[in-house]
């Protein structure tokens, strides 16, 4: 079994990558509500700050800062899947591990985490999350998409309302 060294940093702020298990399903979008309800749940729970965030049909990106003290970001993650499926009709296929396990075959099993190392790091991964639609190709321009933070931050003065709709803004990338 493969071990997996995840980075506890109390009071960190992290990059997080999460996908559906079937890639093809549409459920975040098509759930966004029941999903932000579980976000919304897991907050009351144990809160920690959402700092930008974009919701594609079938994974997410989001950076997240945990409280002073507090490194527990997979816990958290545990919760906001739990309940996300919960209220998911059971239409998946389940294999016979997830069958005897009792889980749902909504999600991926683990998710991306990295812990942001600087404030240029922060932009980068901001600047990422914001991209992905137009990158997946689900929007013209951040700017489209309705389901991420990009507006917000519009509001903050940090983009202006067309960033990454033009040219200028070829590929986004994390090296």
């Amino acid at each position: 079994m493969p071990n997996y060294i995840r980075a506890f940093i109390p009071g960190g702020t992290f990059f997080f990558t999460v996908t559906l298990l079937e890639r093809r399903r549409r459920l975040l979008v098509d759930h966004v509500d029941l999903l932000r309800k579980a976000f919304d749940d897991a907050r009351r729970r144990r809160p920690f700050s959402i700092d930008a965030i974009v919701i594609l049909p079938d994974h997410l990106h989001c950076i997240w800062t945990l409280p002073k003290g507090d490194a527990d970001f997979s816990a958290r993650w545990h919760d906001i899947k739990s309940r996300f499926s919960a209220g998911i009709p059971k239409e998946e296929l389940l294999s016979q591990r997830r069958l005897s396990k009792g889980e749902r075959g909504i999600w991926q099993r683990r998710f991306w985490e990295h812990a942001i190392r600087d404030e240029r790091d922060l932009e980068r991964h901001v600047d990422y999350i914001h991209y992905n639609p137009v990158k997946h190709g689900y929007a013209r321009s951040p700017a489209e998409w309705p389901y991420s933070s990009f507006q917000r931050f519009v509001r903050a003065g940090i983009y202006a309302p067309d960033w990454g709709g033009t040219d200028e803004v070829r590929e986004i990338g994390m090296e």
